[in-house]
Protein backbone atom coordinates (compact mmCIF):
# COMPACT_ATOMS: atom_id res chain seq x y z
CA UNK A 1 0.00 0.00 0.00
CA UNK A 2 3.25 2.59 0.48
CA UNK A 3 4.91 1.83 -2.66
CA UNK A 4 1.20 2.36 -4.55
CA UNK A 5 0.90 5.70 -2.63
CA UNK A 6 4.64 6.73 -2.93
CA UNK A 7 4.24 5.91 -6.64
CA UNK A 8 1.06 8.30 -7.26
CA UNK A 9 2.56 10.74 -5.10
CA UNK A 10 5.58 10.58 -7.44
CA UNK A 11 3.21 10.42 -10.55
CA UNK A 12 1.17 12.92 -9.49
CA UNK A 13 4.46 15.49 -8.97
CA UNK A 14 5.61 14.44 -12.16
CA UNK A 15 2.47 15.52 -14.00
CA UNK A 16 2.42 18.33 -12.03
CA UNK A 17 5.74 19.76 -12.80
CA UNK A 18 5.24 19.04 -16.56
CA UNK A 19 1.90 20.47 -16.64
CA UNK A 20 3.69 23.88 -15.80
CA UNK A 21 5.25 23.76 -18.87
CA UNK A 22 3.02 23.15 -21.45
CA UNK A 23 2.06 25.61 -23.91
CA UNK A 24 -1.13 27.33 -23.24
CA UNK A 25 -3.42 29.30 -25.85
CA UNK A 26 -4.82 31.49 -23.19
CA UNK A 27 -1.47 32.29 -22.23
CA UNK A 28 -0.20 32.95 -25.88
CA UNK A 29 -3.36 35.37 -26.42
CA UNK A 30 -2.17 37.23 -23.18
CA UNK A 31 1.54 37.79 -24.86
CA UNK A 32 0.36 38.40 -28.29
CA UNK A 33 -2.34 41.09 -26.46
CA UNK A 34 0.46 43.02 -24.11
CA UNK A 35 3.82 42.39 -25.61
CA UNK A 36 4.28 45.61 -27.11
CA UNK A 37 3.00 46.94 -23.65
CA UNK A 38 5.84 45.44 -22.49
CA UNK A 39 8.58 45.85 -24.69
CA UNK A 40 7.73 49.69 -24.53
CA UNK A 41 8.34 49.66 -20.41
CA UNK A 42 11.41 47.65 -21.28
CA UNK A 43 13.07 50.29 -23.43
CA UNK A 44 11.86 53.42 -21.55
CA UNK A 45 13.12 51.72 -18.57
CA UNK A 46 15.19 48.96 -18.86
CA UNK A 47 13.26 46.25 -17.03
CA UNK A 48 13.34 42.81 -19.26
CA UNK A 49 10.54 42.63 -21.48
CA UNK A 50 10.12 39.25 -20.59
CA UNK A 51 10.21 39.48 -16.96
CA UNK A 52 7.02 42.15 -17.11
CA UNK A 53 4.95 39.71 -19.65
CA UNK A 54 5.86 36.89 -17.38
CA UNK A 55 5.14 38.87 -13.94
CA UNK A 56 1.74 39.85 -16.40
CA UNK A 57 0.45 36.72 -17.15
CA UNK A 58 0.94 34.54 -13.64
CA UNK A 59 -0.01 37.93 -11.39
CA UNK A 60 -3.67 38.37 -13.96
CA UNK A 61 -4.19 34.48 -14.66
CA UNK A 62 -3.71 35.63 -18.46
CA UNK A 63 -5.78 38.67 -17.72
CA UNK A 64 -8.88 36.59 -16.39
CA UNK A 65 -8.31 37.34 -12.82
CA UNK A 66 -10.97 39.64 -11.15
CA UNK A 67 -8.01 42.28 -10.63
CA UNK A 68 -7.28 42.47 -14.03
CA UNK A 69 -10.93 42.25 -15.51
CA UNK A 70 -12.75 44.62 -13.16
CA UNK A 71 -9.82 47.23 -12.20
CA UNK A 72 -6.90 46.24 -15.07
CA UNK A 73 -4.42 45.71 -12.30
CA UNK A 74 -2.32 42.79 -14.06
CA UNK A 75 0.63 43.05 -11.61
CA UNK A 76 -0.99 42.64 -8.18
CA UNK A 77 0.12 45.72 -6.80
CA UNK A 78 -1.58 46.74 -3.57
CA UNK A 79 -2.36 50.15 -2.31
CA UNK A 80 0.29 50.89 -0.04
CA UNK A 81 0.32 54.88 -0.33
CA UNK A 82 -1.80 54.90 -3.48
CA UNK A 83 -4.25 57.66 -4.32
CA UNK A 84 -6.23 56.34 -7.17
CA UNK A 85 -8.70 53.79 -7.55
CA UNK A 86 -9.01 50.79 -5.05
CA UNK A 87 -10.58 47.77 -5.34
CA UNK A 88 -11.03 45.07 -1.61
CA UNK A 89 -10.00 41.54 -2.48
CA UNK A 90 -8.87 38.55 -0.30
CA UNK A 91 -5.38 37.75 -1.45
CA UNK A 92 -2.83 37.09 1.39
CA UNK A 93 -5.15 38.56 4.52
CA UNK A 94 -9.00 39.58 3.52
CA UNK A 95 -10.53 42.12 2.11
CA UNK A 96 -6.93 43.60 1.10
CA UNK A 97 -6.42 46.88 -1.04
CA UNK A 98 -5.29 46.92 -4.60
CA UNK A 99 -4.65 49.35 -7.28
CA UNK A 100 -6.75 49.90 -10.00
CA UNK A 101 -6.85 51.90 -13.21
CA UNK A 102 -7.78 53.08 -16.05
CA UNK A 103 -6.50 50.64 -18.85
CA UNK A 104 -3.81 47.57 -18.71
CA UNK A 105 -1.13 50.06 -20.35
CA UNK A 106 -1.55 52.28 -16.91
CA UNK A 107 -1.07 49.33 -15.02
CA UNK A 108 2.24 48.00 -16.94
CA UNK A 109 3.32 51.04 -16.28
CA UNK A 110 2.68 51.41 -12.70
CA UNK A 111 4.62 48.40 -12.50
CA UNK A 112 7.49 49.76 -13.87
CA UNK A 113 7.47 52.88 -11.57
CA UNK A 114 6.94 50.47 -8.57
CA UNK A 115 9.94 48.99 -9.46
CA UNK A 116 12.19 51.74 -10.57
CA UNK A 117 11.55 53.67 -7.19
CA UNK A 118 11.33 51.03 -5.20
CA UNK A 119 14.81 50.88 -3.16
CA UNK A 120 14.76 47.09 -2.98
CA UNK A 121 14.47 46.48 -6.47
CA UNK A 122 17.40 48.58 -7.08
CA UNK A 123 19.83 46.12 -7.69
CA UNK A 124 17.99 44.66 -9.94
CA UNK A 125 18.69 47.39 -12.33
CA UNK A 126 22.39 46.30 -12.26
CA UNK A 127 21.58 43.08 -13.84
CA UNK A 128 21.68 42.77 -17.89
CA UNK A 129 18.49 43.19 -19.63
CA UNK A 130 18.71 40.01 -20.91
CA UNK A 131 19.52 38.40 -17.38
CA UNK A 132 15.95 36.94 -16.75
CA UNK A 133 16.91 34.31 -14.46
CA UNK A 134 18.90 36.99 -12.49
CA UNK A 135 15.48 39.18 -12.29
CA UNK A 136 13.38 36.30 -11.73
CA UNK A 137 15.22 35.73 -8.57
CA UNK A 138 15.48 39.07 -7.69
CA UNK A 139 12.32 39.74 -7.38
CA UNK A 140 11.65 36.93 -5.09
CA UNK A 141 14.52 37.72 -2.95
CA UNK A 142 12.89 41.54 -3.11
CA UNK A 143 9.41 40.12 -1.54
CA UNK A 144 8.05 40.93 -4.74
CA UNK A 145 5.59 38.12 -4.10
CA UNK A 146 5.19 35.55 -0.99
CA UNK A 147 4.84 32.13 -3.08
CA UNK A 148 8.36 30.48 -2.19
CA UNK A 149 8.33 29.09 -6.09
CA UNK A 150 7.22 32.84 -7.80
CA UNK A 151 11.38 32.85 -9.35
CA UNK A 152 10.70 29.43 -10.66
CA UNK A 153 6.97 30.06 -12.37
CA UNK A 154 8.34 33.08 -13.68
CA UNK A 155 11.68 31.36 -15.65
CA UNK A 156 9.10 28.89 -16.61
CA UNK A 157 7.14 30.51 -18.32
CA UNK A 158 9.90 32.31 -20.33
CA UNK A 159 11.03 29.56 -21.59
CA UNK A 160 7.92 27.73 -22.54
CA UNK A 161 6.78 30.78 -24.04
CA UNK A 162 10.32 31.87 -25.44
CA UNK A 163 9.76 35.36 -23.67
CA UNK A 164 13.18 35.98 -23.83
CA UNK A 165 13.39 36.54 -27.86
CA UNK A 166 11.69 40.11 -26.30
CA UNK A 167 14.23 41.21 -24.58
CA UNK A 168 16.49 41.70 -27.13
CA UNK A 169 13.77 44.15 -28.91
CA UNK A 170 14.54 47.73 -30.30
CA UNK A 171 11.05 48.44 -31.50
CA UNK A 172 7.37 47.77 -30.88
CA UNK A 173 3.76 47.81 -32.89
CA UNK A 174 2.44 51.56 -31.62
CA UNK A 175 -1.02 50.45 -33.05
CA UNK A 176 -1.06 46.97 -30.28
CA UNK A 177 0.17 49.20 -27.49
CA UNK A 178 -2.30 51.87 -28.33
CA UNK A 179 -4.79 49.67 -27.73
CA UNK A 180 -4.09 48.92 -24.60
CA UNK A 181 -4.30 52.02 -23.60
CA UNK A 182 -7.94 52.38 -24.07
CA UNK A 183 -10.26 52.08 -21.47
CA UNK A 184 -12.30 49.15 -21.51
CA UNK A 185 -15.58 49.84 -22.81
CA UNK A 186 -19.19 49.50 -21.24
CA UNK A 187 -17.29 47.42 -18.54
CA UNK A 188 -16.10 44.83 -20.96
CA UNK A 189 -12.73 43.36 -21.81
CA UNK A 190 -10.97 44.59 -24.65
CA UNK A 191 -10.69 42.27 -27.30
CA UNK A 192 -7.80 40.61 -28.30
CA UNK A 193 -5.71 41.65 -31.62
CA UNK A 194 -4.63 39.46 -33.81
CA UNK A 195 -2.04 40.56 -36.98
CA UNK A 196 -2.31 38.71 -40.59
CA UNK A 197 -1.92 39.88 -43.73
CA UNK A 198 -0.21 43.32 -42.78
CA UNK A 199 -3.78 43.50 -41.10
CA UNK A 200 -5.02 43.77 -37.34
CA UNK A 201 -8.07 42.05 -36.88
CA UNK A 202 -10.45 40.83 -33.64
CA UNK A 203 -13.45 38.45 -33.51
CA UNK A 204 -16.75 40.09 -33.17
CA UNK A 205 -18.23 39.34 -29.89
CA UNK A 206 -22.51 39.13 -29.55
CA UNK A 207 -23.89 42.80 -28.95
CA UNK A 208 -20.98 44.53 -30.73
CA UNK A 209 -21.29 47.06 -33.37
CA UNK A 210 -19.19 49.06 -35.50
CA UNK A 211 -19.47 51.70 -33.11
CA UNK A 212 -18.75 49.95 -30.15
CA UNK A 213 -15.61 48.41 -31.61
CA UNK A 214 -14.75 51.53 -33.07
CA UNK A 215 -14.85 53.51 -29.73
CA UNK A 216 -12.56 50.48 -28.31
CA UNK A 217 -9.99 51.05 -31.41
CA UNK A 218 -9.97 54.52 -31.24
CA UNK A 219 -11.08 54.61 -34.90
CA UNK A 220 -13.85 56.42 -36.54
CA UNK A 221 -16.95 53.68 -37.19
CA UNK A 222 -17.83 54.50 -40.50
CA UNK A 223 -13.89 54.17 -41.67
CA UNK A 224 -14.08 50.44 -40.29
CA UNK A 225 -17.61 49.86 -41.76
CA UNK A 226 -16.23 51.02 -44.88
CA UNK A 227 -12.61 48.73 -43.93
CA UNK A 228 -14.79 45.49 -43.77
CA UNK A 229 -17.06 46.63 -46.92
CA UNK A 230 -20.21 47.16 -44.70
CA UNK A 231 -22.66 49.52 -44.13
CA UNK A 232 -22.15 51.58 -40.71
CA UNK A 233 -25.45 50.11 -39.63
CA UNK A 234 -24.86 46.79 -40.48
CA UNK A 235 -25.72 44.35 -37.43
CA UNK A 236 -22.57 42.38 -36.50
CA UNK A 237 -22.32 38.59 -35.76
CA UNK A 238 -20.66 36.77 -33.29
CA UNK A 239 -17.39 35.44 -34.28
CA UNK A 240 -17.08 37.45 -37.71
CA UNK A 241 -13.69 38.85 -38.36
CA UNK A 242 -13.76 42.39 -38.06
CA UNK A 243 -10.40 44.20 -40.28
CA UNK A 244 -9.30 47.45 -37.96
CA UNK A 245 -7.82 48.63 -41.14
CA UNK A 246 -7.81 48.60 -45.03
CA UNK A 247 -8.05 45.45 -46.72
CA UNK A 248 -5.08 43.93 -48.72
CA UNK A 249 -5.44 43.45 -52.52
CA UNK A 250 -4.48 39.74 -52.60
CA UNK A 251 -3.70 37.09 -49.79
CA UNK A 252 -0.68 36.63 -47.87
CA UNK A 253 2.33 34.95 -49.49
CA UNK A 254 1.87 31.60 -48.14
CA UNK A 255 -1.22 31.46 -50.46
CA UNK A 256 1.06 31.62 -53.92
CA UNK A 257 -0.12 29.35 -56.06
CA UNK A 258 -2.72 28.02 -53.94
CA UNK A 259 -6.54 28.29 -54.52
CA UNK A 260 -9.82 28.22 -52.60
CA UNK A 261 -12.43 25.48 -52.97
CA UNK A 262 -15.36 27.16 -51.96
CA UNK A 263 -17.83 25.36 -49.35
CA UNK A 264 -21.34 24.92 -48.32
CA UNK A 265 -22.67 28.42 -46.89
CA UNK A 266 -19.69 30.62 -48.08
CA UNK A 267 -19.71 33.45 -50.22
CA UNK A 268 -17.34 35.75 -52.44
CA UNK A 269 -17.58 38.54 -49.51
CA UNK A 270 -17.02 35.41 -46.72
CA UNK A 271 -13.86 34.23 -48.53
CA UNK A 272 -12.82 38.06 -49.17
CA UNK A 273 -13.09 38.56 -45.25
CA UNK A 274 -11.40 35.02 -44.20
CA UNK A 275 -7.95 35.80 -45.93
CA UNK A 276 -8.38 40.14 -45.59
CA UNK A 277 -8.56 40.53 -49.07
CA UNK A 278 -10.60 43.61 -50.69
CA UNK A 279 -13.78 42.29 -52.55
CA UNK A 280 -13.28 43.94 -55.81
CA UNK A 281 -10.02 42.31 -56.00
CA UNK A 282 -10.86 38.68 -55.26
CA UNK A 283 -13.59 39.33 -58.15
CA UNK A 284 -11.10 41.28 -60.50
CA UNK A 285 -8.74 38.01 -59.89
CA UNK A 286 -10.98 35.57 -61.03
CA UNK A 287 -12.00 37.80 -63.77
CA UNK A 288 -15.55 37.22 -62.39
CA UNK A 289 -17.96 39.81 -62.31
CA UNK A 290 -19.71 40.89 -58.94
CA UNK A 291 -23.34 39.91 -59.88
CA UNK A 292 -21.74 36.01 -60.41
CA UNK A 293 -22.65 33.60 -57.71
CA UNK A 294 -20.41 30.86 -56.35
CA UNK A 295 -21.05 27.51 -56.57
CA UNK A 296 -19.89 24.84 -53.66
CA UNK A 297 -16.40 23.56 -55.39
CA UNK A 298 -15.38 26.66 -57.21
CA UNK A 299 -11.81 27.53 -57.51
CA UNK A 300 -10.50 31.01 -56.26
CA UNK A 301 -7.12 32.58 -57.07
CA UNK A 302 -6.27 34.38 -53.64
CA UNK A 303 -3.17 36.03 -55.05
Amino acid sequence: MKRILLLFIVCFNVLHGFSQSVWNARYQRYIDQYKDCAIEQMLKHKIPASITLAQGLLESGAGESTLARKGNNHFGIKCHGWTGGTMYIDDDARNECFRTYNSPFDSYEDHSRFLVSGQRYRSLFSLKITDYKGWARGLKAAGYATNPKYADRLIDIIQVYKLYEYDNAHSYDKFMMQHAKNQHVSGSQLHPIGIYNKNYFLYARRGDTFRSIADEIGISYRKLARYNERDKNDRLQEGEVIWLKKKQSKASKEYKGRTHHVRPGESMYTIAQKYGIRLKSLYKMNKLSPDYEIRVGDELKLR
